[in-house]
């Protein structure tokens, strides 16, 4: 990639939050620690490492401001750095990172590239270690040192206790200082109203739990009381300093540019369907489109003139009923894929443009019709895990032997899932086809990260 460099170093005061497991309470720290720093005066940015979608949802809801998603399949590491330099602008930035899965898990679960640690490796980023210390005691110590073993950077800074009572915090925690020689940031202790629900994709969505904030706030004052944010601070100031980096653009709009006028894209967001990377939209609009959020489930109609549309994931088997149920919208949208405009959906998006989704009860639900094919829910996780596309011919959206980055992560199948490109997973020799494909659409089950291919976004915005 092309980029120029403004050689210019700020100090980007950041740190990760990893753990040797998911399920140790990155979320919930991750969110009180933003809490605390923002009630503090400072500007905080929030980050996650990975794909998923869900997280960045709970950092939004705890700071009203967009999460990135700092995943290093998806992005090189010029642009790893330039994500964390375009959050981090003011003095007192710090952008606060949640992890993925254990610190070390990556590809394939057996290696270290797109792994937390691969992150903090690749932009200079000091770790936070959250460990779930129910249930241990002197192995905390055992833990901890198998950890620093396969720190060979140094990038591990200091230790955060999850679920540990504060009468054995103050035992354990001088002897971790002693003999790891790592900072004690402090604790939050065992508490249920800390506690978030899941589901089959992860956690249940921030509009789906009550009283969210309050929850979040009560953690960020148990938190306040629990550590000392001058510790934390000190690891995020003791990040390597970045060049701030600034990419070079491909396009930049000017009168004329596009074949019809400024495209306008109409983007489904509601309960149902709410997946999409931030970066993606951010590309969208670099490129001069004038985004359109509606909804499938409550809007009647689609917003009006417009030229693309994108139908990201979610949930819409929780809400198939009534998605069904809103035929005027199922109209629109078929109406509006045979009138030739452009469309990209994945996963959830991709569902329903199906003839019908069967959902966990054995319910057939009316979708769009739009494609052909029945989807229905599997007794199994169907796809997981980073896939690359490639397509070994030119076609509309992709020159010949160009690729893009996925990830998938799905329990439903479709009887019709495409054939047009071939999937091809990083770790072993997996291969499969997918991915339904004409000049006007392309979709299938894998989430695209846009900026790894930026082709796709210039035909969908018929640049």
């Amino acid at each position: 990639m092309n980029t120029n460099m403004d050689k210019t170093s700020i100090p980007a005061h950041r740190l990760i939050l990893a753990a040797p497991k998911s399920g140790s309470g990155k979320t919930s720290v991750s969110c009180a620690l933003m809490l605390a720093f923002k009630n503090a005066g400072f500007d905080v940015h929030a980050g996650k490492c990975g794909p998923d979608y869900i997280d960045p949802m709970f950092h939004r809801e705890v700071l009203g401001i967009p999460s990135r998603n700092l995943d290093s399949f998806f992005s090189d590491e010029n642009d790893l750095k330039r994500i964390i330099t375009e959050e981090c602008t003011k003095e007192d930035s710090i952008m606060l990172i949640e992890g993925v899965m254990g610190l070390y898990d990556g590809l394939g679960g057996t290696r270290r590239e797109a792994s937390a640690y691969d992150l903090a490796v690749k932009t200079g980023t000091k770790i936070l270690l959250v460990i779930d210390a129910k249930g241990m005691g002197r192995t905390l110590i055992a833990l901890i040192k198998g950890m620093l073993s396969e720190d060979h950077e140094g990038l591990i800074a200091g230790v955060f206790l999850n679920r540990i009572s504060p009468s054995y915090y103050e035992i354990i925690s001088p002897l971790i200082k002693e003999e790891t020689g790592l900072t004690v940031a402090g604790f939050l202790p065992e508490d249920k109203a800390l506690r978030v629900e899941s589901r089959h994709l992860g956690l249940k969505l921030p509009s789906e739990i009550s009283d969210i904030r309050k929850k979040y706030e009560y953690a960020a004052r148990l938190l306040l009381e629990k550590c000392d944010l001058n510790d934390i601070l000190k690891i995020c100031k003791s990040s390597a300093p970045l060049i701030k980096q600034t990419e070079s653009p491909e396009f930049k709009e000017t009168p004329g540019i596009f074949v019809s006028g400024k495209p306008v894209i109409a983007i489904a967001k509601d309960e149902a369907f709410c997946f999409y990377y931030e970066d993606n939209i951010k590309l969208l609009k670099e490129y001069g489109a004038d985004i359109r959020f509606f909804s499938p489930l409550h809007d009647k109609k689609l917003p009006d003139d417009i030229t693309g549309l994108i139908l990201g994931g979610g949930y819409p088997e929780l809400y198939a009923s009534k998605l069904a149920a809103n035929t005027s919208m199922l109209r629109q949208i078929h109406d509006a894929v045979h009138s030739g405009i452009h469309v990209l959906a994945e996963c959830g998006g991709f569902m329903y443009l199906q003839k019908e989704m069967i959902t966990a009860d054995g319910i057939s639900n009316r979708m769009c019709g739009v494609l052909n094919g029945s989807c229905s829910m599997k007794n199994k996780l169907v796809r997981f895990g980073y896939i690359e596309l490639k397509t070994t011919e030119d076609t509309p959206w992709f020159k010949k032997n160009e690729s893009i980055k996925a990830h998938e992560f799905h329990y439903f199948d479709c009887s019709e899932n495409g054939t047009a490109l071939t999937a091809l997973k990083p770790v072993g020799k997996k291969e499969y086809p997918c991915m339904i494909m004409s000049n006007t659409m392309l979709c299938g089950f894998p989430h695209l990260y846009y900026p790894s291919c930026k082709s796709i976004v210039r035909h969908f915005l018929d640049i």
